[in-house]
């Protein structure tokens, strides 16, 4: 490989990741990310592992993500500001980056706020169709913001969902999930509250955003052999089940060390017991005991899954002729010479170039930086908004 290959950087626009959607199909995208994050984490002993690193504030939280197994590393950036939808900005924003591990060369950066509303209800559904009991049909759906699509399609599709009961204590938000749900194939039943969609539910999803320790699911909500998906808990300080619930269950987690401090495990003595989701895959240790049992997946969003989604993402775009190829580390004659290339004494090496150049169905680039006129969004960042909305 020349040099220039070997810092060649493919990027993934908001608009290229909105065409690779919708050319490969959402429940494509779903499956083959699941697939993905099946097999790595089948590869778990493999990785470099690390609870993620956070900056928290009065309103969210900021959080880097990294993970490297001995050919690639992976980090993704991403928040979490509850509040933000008030501003007309997305709760969760993520970009991410995958690189060779040889050399340390960026291989693909990549917009990462669609893919991990997708990647989130792929290991959501992965859980179920192993944690579940075996022809669940009914989930109950509470909270039906910009995730709760997603996770209405991957369990439809990778579980076999066919009825949804939808609560959210924005009406505005459950009108917008069932429009979007429409000609989906599922039976939807809007609830006036969570007791009633959880009523006879036999897998429970709760995707809230507040930054708060909730009690959205309660013990006497519970019914024998359920499996709950919490998913909304997913920082200190921010949890969405009594610690009762928990305490009833057999409870199950990504990263055993970052769920201790983010998830709904938080609430409970450092003894509490888990198993980790893996070793559950892997056969190392069971996972339902009996159909009258009580699960929970606590998922909090590991590193992992972020590296599986984006060897997924690299794989499609290749594919599929999406991207475009930025310079994110200089090309030069003399590596050794930086100085030169910064003050201009030493040119840079045959065959580095702008961020003009591309490939495939991605953005030009002129110059330096993509000017957005008057503030105005490019019309693939709108259809992109849409698709989370």
């Amino acid at each position: 490989m020349d040099t220039a290959s070997a810092l060649s950087t493919t990027y993934l626009s908001v608009q290229d990741m909105v065409q690779l959607v919708q050319r490969k199909g959402l429940p494509a995208c779903i499956a083959g990310i699941a697939r993905r994050i099946e097999a790595d984490f089948l590869r778990w002993p493999e990785f470099d592992k690390t609870a993620r690193v956070a900056a928290h504030s009065a309103h969210g939280v900021i959080e880097l993500m990294p993970i490297a197994d001995a050919t690639q590393f992976a980090f993704k950036y991403v928040n979490g500001h509850p509040l933000n939808t008030r501003s007309g900005l997305p709760t969760v924003m993520a970009f991410g980056l995958l690189a060779d591990v040889a050399t340390g060369a960026p291989r693909l950066l990549s917009e990462l706020t669609i893919t991990t509303a997708i990647r989130t209800a792929a290991m959501s559904a992965l859980a179920a169709r192993v944690l579940a009991r075996p022809g669940s049909r009914v989930m109950a759906l509470i909270g039906n913001g910009a995730q709760s699509e997603f996770q209405a399609l991957a369990f439809r599709d990778l579980v076999g969902i066919a009825t949804l009961r939808l609560f959210d204590t924005d009406p505005l938000a459950t009108a917008k999930l069932v429009a979007n749900l429409a000609g989906q194939g599922l039976q939807l039943q809007v609830c006036a509250s969570t007791a009633e969609a959880v009523r006879g539910a036999d897998v429970v999803t709760t995707v809230t955003a507040d930054k708060t320790q909730a009690t959205i699911l309660t013990p006497d909500m519970l019914a024998p052999g359920m499996h709950l998906n919490a998913v909304g808990g997913d920082c200190p300080g921010k949890t969405e089940m009594h610690r009762g619930v928990l305490e009833q269950a057999a409870v199950f987690v990504e990263f055993e060390p970052q769920s201790r401090i983010e998830g709904e495990i938080q609430q409970m003595p450092a003894d509490f017991p888990v198993t980790e989701f893996w070793q559950v895959l892997a056969g190392r240790q069971p996972g339902r005991r009996s159909p009258q049992q009580v699960t929970v997946f606590d998922s909090v969003g590991f590193a992992l899954e972020d590296y599986s989604a984006l060897c997924f993402l690299q794989e499609a775009a290749a594919e599929l002729g999406i991207g475009s190829t930025v310079d994110l580390v200089p090309q030069q004659a003399d590596p050794k010479n930086l100085f030169g290339l910064a003050t201009g004494a030493v040119p840079a090496a045959s065959g580095a170039r702008g961020l003009e150049g591309q490939h495939g169905g991605g953005q030009v680039f002129q110059g330096s930086a993509h000017r957005l006129e008057d503030g105005a969004a490019p019309a693939g960042a709108r259809q992109a908004i849409a698709l989370a909305a």
